[in-house]
């Protein structure tokens, strides 16, 4: 059928458009133009049932029901209202339709056309422009295969019921901007071969965009996704842009393909963003987006170079919004995005990445020492496991003909389900079958990491380093005040006066306040930080400490400190090479004198020898004579510096990994 609407066929033209708005506006009858023809520009807004939207002016023609879909818009435009400066950019509530519901006074600005019937233009071949602007479809529009040569105008068009534009056609600019989606919008496989512009619109269900091709500019700012945006295996072959969008659940780019620019600068996401396999091949600019706490960048298989691509986003935040489930088949991806922060010197999202990778290692690791190697387990512990008799000699059979690759090879046999499989499959392994050596390497690997992990996020967090410094130091303060300040009660009491007591009191108080804020501050587990460290440094001092206190002391100097300080200086500086007790040459004892216990400041010389033996950094150089010491309080002493050894090397690990200039030179190849 050809529909011939050229300005030189007025008369039909004419008559075309005045029987149909008499038809279609009297009756709710559908318009189906599938396999038509039509020449000309088509102005579908004109056939339409014109109304004011003004509650009190609705033309009364309208049945109940189409009253409740008009008064449907109402509710949107409600929703839509700007509630601070900062979304005030919904262009919503400035479409004419929304400011006659919400106002108190009609205008004939504030009319639009309804249509009542359901719309049909199923490989419909539109040669002129298509214009339906301000419109009201009331039912639903199927536009399945048509093809567009000309512009076409969707402007503020609202869709009551669902609306299909699978596979259609739009070979010049095609503009839906402000425009509404009730229903499900489908999009599916469609071409956009010009400029694209949904800027503003609403889509209030599902919105599918599967497969379509976009050529040219697609812009989408400023829309509001309530629920899933589906963008799976989309092209953009040129620039995109999302910013200020508003997506309520799910945005899906699985396999989609960015060639251009993508823009999500400013948009807002509530649940998961799935990157899974997507190609970004030049910039993708989240700065300034805002995140929910279930929301994230999934990124696994993605495909991007970072010498060729950019992720942006604002610094020390971005890193933490990818999240990757499992390490195999994902390293590529972790480096490449690492490199990309460093190249940009974010350092603080390429440590985040770093992070990220270590954890998932130390997953495999627990995973290699715990789950069960189907390719050497008995068949009793297959049995154990969770399989019955039949399933688990099923397993023995076949890995006689040939080893597991992988747990999914598992479902190659016929008595194995897919419900067992999922229930044990996060309990098994496939692999070389371990030695007790290797199991003890596995072992230590894990623990070292483990440790890493917990107390300096893997040598990029030095806050969380410092915090741990800090728990440490102050708490071998106050054992070697212990040991040096409390000796005894009988007969003669040596204790400490209740001034010196409350200070070094207060003093640690204060020191562990400070440190436990910047431990909980700067990790995602600080209980098992502080379990990990307290295991690290109660156990054998406090040991120790029984110990000394059970077998008392008997031993000349009882009155005189343990500590002496050299007495040739008093300044700052680093004691990297120091032991913490005194040489044995006469000349240095001369040099070394004991700690003035009388005084009022002398507890502060127990922090003093704390931080000399952990950090090797000092204002004295505080060290234990060698004369009529107990043993078991050079045991103390030579362990704390055996712990400093370990965390002076930690910090400086921690500190070429964070400050960005030594970051750049060391890491960034």
């Amino acid at each position: 059928m050809v529909i011939d609407l050229r300005p030189d066929n007025t008369s039909f033209s004419d008559t075309f458009y005045q029987l149909l708005r008499k038809e279609l506006g009297a009756k709710p009858l559908g318009l189906d133009l599938s396999y038509a023809l039509i020449l000309g520009d088509f102005v579908g807004s004109d056939l339409g049932l014109r109304t004011p939207l003004y509650a009190q002016a609705i033309a009364p023609i309208f049945t109940t029901t189409e009253q409740e879909e008009l008064e449907r818009l109402r509710l949107v435009c409600l929703d839509s209202l700007p509630i601070s400066a900062t979304s005030s950019a919904y262009a919503l509530p400035k479409s004419k339709d929304c400011r006659s519901l919400l106002g108190t006074e009609s205008t004939p600005s504030s009319e639009i056309a309804v249509f009542r019937g359901v719309l049909t233009l199923v490989k419909t071949r539109f040669n002129g422009e298509v214009k339906f602007y301000n419109t009201f479809f009331l039912q639903s529009v199927n536009a399945q295969g048509a093809t567009f040569l000309q512009p076409t105008n969707w402007t503020e068009t609202r869709f009551a019921r669902p609306v299909s534009f699978t596979s259609a056609n739009f070979q010049q600019p095609s503009d839906f901007q402000g425009s509404i989606f009730f229903e499900k919008a489908n999009f599916k496989k469609t071409k956009f071969q010009e400029l694209t512009d949904f800027q503003g619109s609403i889509f209030e269900k599902a919105a599918n965009f599967n497969q379509a091709i976009f050529k040219q500019l697609a812009k989408f700012s400023n829309v509001k996704w309530q629920e899933n945006a589906d963008f799976s295996d989309v092209r953009f072959a040129n620039q995109v842009q999302f910013t200020k969008a508003n997506f309520n659940q799910s945005l899906l780019l699985t396999e989609a393909t960015f060639e251009q620019a993508v823009s999500f600068r400013e948009a807002e996401f509530n649940q998961l963003v799935n990157l899974q396999g997507a190609n970004i091949l030049n910039q993708a600019d989240f700065s300034d987006a805002r995140f929910s706490t279930e929301a994230c960048l999934s990124v696994p298989g993605l495909t991007f170079n970072s010498n060729q691509a950019k992720i942006l986003g604002n610094p020390g935040q971005i890193g933490k919004m990818f999240c990757i489930p499992t390490l195999q088949g994902n390293q590529n991806i972790l480096r490449n995005l690492g490199q990309n922060f460093r190249q940009q010197q974010q350092i603080a999202d390429a440590n985040e990445l770093e992070y990220t990778k270590q954890r998932l290692r130390l997953i495999e690791f627990g995973h290699r020492l715990t789950a069960t190697n189907i390719n050497s387990a008995s068949v009793a512990s297959l049995i154990n496991l969770g399989f019955s008799p039949t399933q688990a000699q099923a397993i023995a059979q076949r890995r006689l003909i040939k080893l597991f690759r992988n747990n999914s090879d598992l479902l190659t046999i016929a008595d194995i389900d897919l419900e067992k499989y999922t229930q044990l499959s996060d309990r098994l392994i496939v692999g070389e079958t371990l030695s007790i050596g290797g199991w003890l390497l596995q072992a230590w690997s894990w623990l070292a990491l483990s440790i890493l992990l917990l107390l300096s996020g893997y040598g990029t967090n030095f806050w969380l380093v410092f915090g741990v410094g800090g728990l440490a130091i102050a708490y071998f303060g106050l054992l070697f005040w212990l040991v040096d300040r409390c000796r005894r009660l009988h007969p003669v009491p040596i204790i400490p006066t209740s001034y010196e007591t409350i200070s070094i009191l207060v003093s640690f108080s204060v020191l562990e306040f400070f440190s436990l804020l910047a431990i909980f501050r700067n990790t995602e587990q600080p209980w098992l930080t502080l379990g990990c460290l307290f295991t690290i440094i109660v156990p054998v001092p406090t040991a120790l400490l029984i110990r000394l206190y059970q077998q008392g002391r008997y031993h000349d100097l009882m009155d005189v400190s343990y500590f002496t300080e050299d007495g040739t200086f008093r300044q700052l500086r680093l004691l990297i090479g120091r032991l913490p007790v005194i040489p044995r040459n006469q000349t240095f004892r001369e040099r070394y004198m004991p700690l003035l216990c009388d005084r009022r400041w002398n507890w502060l010389n127990y922090y003093d020898f704390s931080l000399n033996n952990l950090v090797k950094l000092g204002f004295n150089d505080i060290r234990l004579r060698d004369e009529h010491l107990p043993g078991i309080i050079s045991a103390l002493a030579w362990y704390q510096w055996s712990l400093g050894v370990i965390y002076i090397t930690l910090v400086l690990w921690t500190l070429s990994r964070t400050i960005p200039g030594l970051n750049l030179l060391i890491y960034l190849k």
